[in-house]
């Protein structure tokens, strides 16, 4: 069977053409009797408006790229931050009647190919997750004019809108209940410094610790369980006598206690441990991991939000969101 056309469904409304186009694309200058005619004859044809003429017309696709500086082997590994993301995202532009083009970007070859994707006119914005300082997509996306928001500040000098958590205040927080408890030799895992999330967090590390009399043992990771477990031995090996560590997020914590159950340290009774974000696994390690709450999904919500208001002419200023401390047996 041949597709209805429009004009199959202007003869069974008894219209125009152009004013089935109108009532199609949701325009408001059809009265209400005829509007109710021809989206009696698309009910009864079956008819389907195709997406590239509607395109041509409203100028949206209403595709909206979200876009991962990441390898696909890290998006869809063990960290359910990015699967959070997107269910998020999906949520809200499901229900704003749009969708997602997933794409994932971690070579200059790859950032090329979505750069000229973009810049054709393929989506209607896009949303930046997990970018890196050096990563130039950010700067090239923003002189195409395109409606883009960052899940999380952007670390680069760049001015686009993003939402973002408290990393330093949540951070500040988890160790300022670490030498509230009385822990001496606090150490640090610290996340990526090419990255907002692991500079401001260790940033929140060293000022409590600046306004105490201890001082700064840190360990850098890359945000996965294996780095986190590699920085705890290493941090063991450096100073022996350490009682507490706070890790910038909690597949690193995980990981952390591996290496100090290995390394014959009780958990908290020698060393107390706390992680960031408050994943799901973090109420099941062995003890329960205390942990500074990052809300993933709320903060995803708001962004997608906030990319849809930049459409109608929507405030661009950033956002931040609390984080909160939740105390479990491993502090």
């Amino acid at each position: 069977m041949r597709r209805p056309t429009l004009e199959a469904v202007a003869a069974r409304a008894g219209v125009s053409r152009a004013t089935v186009s109108r009532v199609v694309n949701g325009q408001a200058t059809v009265a209400p009797d005829i509007r109710d005619a021809v989206l009696r004859a698309v009910d009864e044809l079956g008819y389907v408006p195709n997406s590239a003429a509607r395109s041509l017309v409203t100028q949206r696709t209403d595709s909206i790229a979200l876009v991962f500086s990441e390898p696909p082997t890290r998006v869809f590994s063990e960290d359910p931050m990015f699967s959070t993301v997107i269910r998020s995202a999906s949520v809200e532009l499901e229900a704003a009647d749009k969708q997602i083009v997933l794409m994932l970007t971690s070579s200059a070859k790859s950032q090329a190919r979505i750069e000229r994707y973009i810049a054709s006119g393929h989506v209607d914005g896009v949303m930046l997750i997990s970018m890196h300082g050096a990563d130039p997509l950010p700067a090239a996306i923003a002189r195409m004019r395109v409606p883009v928001v960052s899940y999380g500040r952007p670390a680069v000098p760049i001015d686009i809108p993003f939402v973002d958590n408290d990393n330093v205040g949540g951070a500040a927080e988890a160790v300022t209940h670490l030498v509230e408890s009385g822990r001496r030799r606090i150490a640090t895992i610290a996340g990526p410094q090419d990255m907002i999330a692991g500079i401001d967090r260790l940033a929140g590390y060293r000022d409590v610790l600046r306004g105490s009399d201890r001082r700064s043992i840190v360990a850098v990771g890359d945000f996965t369980r294996e780095s986190g477990a590699i920085a705890m031995r290493q941090l063991l090996e450096d100073d022996p006598a350490l009682d507490a560590v706070f890790c910038a997020n909690d597949l690193m914590a995980v990981g952390a206690l591996q290496a100090l159950r290995q390394a014959g340290r009780r958990v908290p009774d020698d060393v107390a441990v706390v992680g960031f974000d408050d994943i799901e696994a973090a109420k099941y390690t062995d003890p329960p991991l205390t942990t500074v709450r990052h809300h993933i999904f709320e903060q995803a919500a708001a962004m997608t939000r906030l990319l849809i208001g930049l459409f109608e002419g929507g405030s661009a200023e950033p956002v931040i969101l609390p984080t909160e401390l939740v105390i479990r047996e491993s502090s």
